[in-house]
């Protein structure tokens, strides 16, 4: 059907939308179908998604039965039917009444053409749903927005208040989606600081599971606002029913699952309410966060791969550009920066293959010297004792050395400590009449972004080192406290609830002006590790650093988990020093370069204490990373074996999109004597080409078995191959430790 006949039908259905009976409504994407059923001062019902439905099946869709009709409410309201339940929306009328209906006036569905998030062109269908309340001027828009190119729906709400003075607003969810009961399972995810990520799954049975995050800065260092539904008993990775959903905001959220006694679990997702009540203004409008659905019969694996190539294409910033291999500063010298120490870092990375240093935390402050993490925060001026040279000399050595350069900033927080926080004390979130609590190293505060003032001044940071410095090529933006003490200096009395919501509204603007002006740089969103792991800012960012622990081992759990929604390209990923600075764990050089070889590699560690024999073996792990960079960065990821499954085993690959080469990664977990570990199968090649298998950061003495030797897709995806259970390795250099990456090329 051409674009004019389209539109031509798309209005023919909005037209007969207006009359007394129920319709039915379907929006696509290329493998999936969302069906509503709309009538004219009838509340709208959600019938279907999953699977794209033929015209046939569309059309014989039973209508919802009487009995479960109440059941199946897109957007419920507190009041009338629904007093019992988890609602989408609750307000409190200016008159005082409690109760509000939404019943359907109208409908449109047309085809968009307009950005991204991250700027990219995007093009979809819009559904638009009017509903109103037939005694309140209370308008509610309910978007669904399906992609053309990419199994993903974003929906969202906006809610208008026509009423002669304020409401208020204590609910505001998204998006409503019932899910039919069933041997339904739940993946998602949990954390703290340095073990961000960690996967759970558990069984959906009545009552109610929440996840959420009230941390007001931070929302992925604890749970997580992404969630999996397995629809047909626990989730496998390559097969079965899945549902991926997703919060795409950067703030406090609140994901609930309510089952009641009808036959539906219902997931509600939005803005978390607690202590976020919103007064709503005469004529305002409140517009909800985008949230994300892609369904997959491909497993979890298989959701997950439709989640990257929407994020890659649609939500991250350049997500079509090969990230650079970098060395961070941070733990190998801490706050110990200095001229000297700089220019032979850059030196390090340079001889070992690097393309870019960044250097972290330690670098500013005038009156207050950044010596460790209790001052000069807010005070983003060069330290001349430890940088004589300022940043024009990195700049400089960078050049020298060949590579690019980066820097550390956290531009939302000040210490108490600080030039800034003594011109400007009211510019720090602080409960009013209180004394602020201060957090990380017993000084630093949380600057308040409802403040234009203090958007304009985060904004300047970047601005100025930007503008003065364009050869910068890569900022670090870390944010290391929550919102300690609720309370903002620059909002009124009546208005201190809009606090959580209005600092993101500010950041959202920081940002958008920022890319505005600076589309090129290279962004990493750091917030005390992986505590901004989330699609609500991804847009305005390349990449996270998945978490402060740098343990081999942790990570593979923290990557395995963060996977599930975000690709590769997207995750930093560091081959540390050992005894490990967070575990303390001893893991070989080779173990840690294979887990970093399966994210965004980099570096974080001095390369001046490490010796030659190690240098060498880095320096072969980036030149082979380097070969293999477009198929980690940009393939579709197939988990194969769970580290959580307790077996001592994890595996997974990334397999290009012509299938024409892929990346397998083994790790051994745990050892024992006489150890019996299952022989992983492969998945998505192209069971009729031929693979030639070749190990990356080999350290044997003798190569595998299979090393060179040519395989069927199908026989790799049906029996997989043998690998030891230890490396080859001379006496005195064997450990208990192993772990295999393999290069598959499908020979021509």
């Amino acid at each position: 059907m051409n674009h004019e006949l389209k539109s031509a039908f798309f209005s023919f259905l909005a037209a007969m939308s207006l009359t007394a009976a129920a319709e039915k409504v379907e929006i696509h994407t290329p493998a999936n179908s969302l069906v509503v059923d709309l009538w004219k001062d009838g509340e709208p019902k959600f019938v279907y998604y999953g699977s794209r439905l033929s015209a046939q099946d569309l059309k014989s869709l039973p209508d919802p039965t009487r009995e479960n009709w109440s059941h199946l409410d897109l957007y419920p309201a507190y009041g009338a039917n629904h007093t019992q339940s988890e609602v989408a929306l609750a307000m409190t009328h200016a008159d005082g009444n409690m109760s509000t209906s939404l019943l359907v006036q109208d409908f449109d569905i047309k085809e968009v053409s307009d950005k991204a998030p991250n700027g990219n062109d995007r093009k979809g269908t819009l559904l638009t749903i009017t509903l109103k309340d037939p005694v309140y001027p209370t308008t509610v828009h309910l978007y669904y927005l399906a992609y053309k190119d990419v199994d993903m729906i974003e929906c969202w709400s906006d809610i208008n208040n026509a009423e002669k003075k304020d409401v208020l607003l204590t609910q505001f969810y998204s998006t409503c989606m019932p899910i039919r009961r069933g041997n339904v399972w739940a993946s998602h995810f949990h954390g703290s600081w340095a073990a961000e990520g960690q996967l759970t799954e558990e069984k959906l049975n009545n009552g109610m599971l929440v996840v959420k995050n009230k941390d007001g800065v931070r929302n992925a260092t604890s749970d997580r606002s992404e969630v999996m539904f397995s629809l047909d008993g626990k989730g496998q990775q390559n097969c079965g029913d899945v549902i991926g959903t997703a919060v795409l905001y950067s703030g406090n959220y609140r994901v609930a699952i309510d089952t009641d006694d009808s036959e539906y679990h219902y997931y509600f997702a939005g803005i978390n309410p607690d202590n976020s009540s919103y007064r709503l203004r005469k004529g305002e409008t409140f517009t909800t966060p985008h949230v994300a659905y892609t369904f997959s019969r491909e497993g979890l694996s298989g959701a997950s791969r439709n989640f990257h190539r929407w994020g890659r294409n649609y939500q991250l910033r350049h997500g079509d550009k090969p990230r650079d291999i970098l060395l961070n500063s941070w733990e190998g010298v801490y706050f110990d920066i200095n001229q000297k120490g700089m220019d032979q870092m850059m030196a390090d990375i340079a001889s070992m293959g690097g393309e870019l240093f960044v250097m972290d935390d330690g670098w500013f402050g005038d009156k207050y010297p950044r010596k460790n993490d209790t001052s000069s925060l807010g005070d983003w001026t060069v330290d001349r004792t430890k940088l004589p040279d300022g940043i024009e000399g990195l700049l400089r050595d960078a050049k020298k050395n060949k590579v690019k350069f980066g820097i550390w900033i956290e531009p939302e927080m000040a210490n108490t400590k600080s030039e800034l926080y003594e011109k400007h004390p009211d510019w720090i979130i602080k409960a009013p009449q209180r004394e602020p609590i201060l957090g990380r190293g017993g000084s630093q505060v949380v600057l308040d972004l409802s403040n234009p003032k203090v958007q304009d001044f985060v904004f300047s940071i970047v601005d100025d080192l930007l503008t003065k410095y364009p050869d910068i090529a890569y900022l670090k933006w870390d944010a290391n406290a929550p919102v300690m003490n609720h309370g903002s200096q620059y909002l009124t009395m009546a208005n201190q609830s809009h606090l959580y919501i209005e600092y993101h509204r500010g950041l959202q603007k920081v940002c958008e002006r920022i890319r505005a002006k600076y589309a090129d740089v290279v962004i990493q969103a750091c917030a005390s590790g992986g505590g901004r792991a989330t699609y609500g800012l991804l847009p305005y960012f390349d990449e996270f650093w998945v978490s402060d622990d740098t343990d081999a081992l942790q990570r593979i759990y923290m990557q395995w988990g963060t996977s599930y929604f975000f690709p590769a390209i997207a995750m930093a990923s560091h081959i540390s020093a050992t005894p490990n600075h967070q575990t303390f764990r001893t893991i070989p050089l080779k173990f840690r370069c294979d887990v970093a070889m399966s994210g965004r590699l980099g570096m974080e560690i001095q390369p001046k204490n490490m010796t030659n024999e190690e240098k060498a073996l880095c320096r072969k792990a980036i030149a082979d990373y380097k070969s293999v960079r477009h198929i980690v960065q940009f393939g579709d990821i197939y988990r194969l074996h769970s580290p959580y499954e307790g077996d001592n085993l994890a595996s997974l690959m990334y397999v290009t999109e012509n299938k024409q080469e892929a990346v397998f990664y083994w790790y051994k977990l745990e050892t024992f004597c006489n150890q019996h570990l299952p022989r992983i199968k492969m998945a998505g090649l192209d069971p009729d080409r031929l693979y030639t298998v070749h190990e990356l950061n080999r350290i044997d003495n003798r190569p595998l078995d299979c090393e060179g030797k040519t395989f069927t897709g199908a026989y790799l995806m049906q029996n997989g191959i043998d690998l030891p259970f230890k490396h080859n390795v001379d006496y005195h250099k064997q450990n208990d430790w192993a772990s295999r990456v393999i290069w598959l090329k499908a020979v021509d």
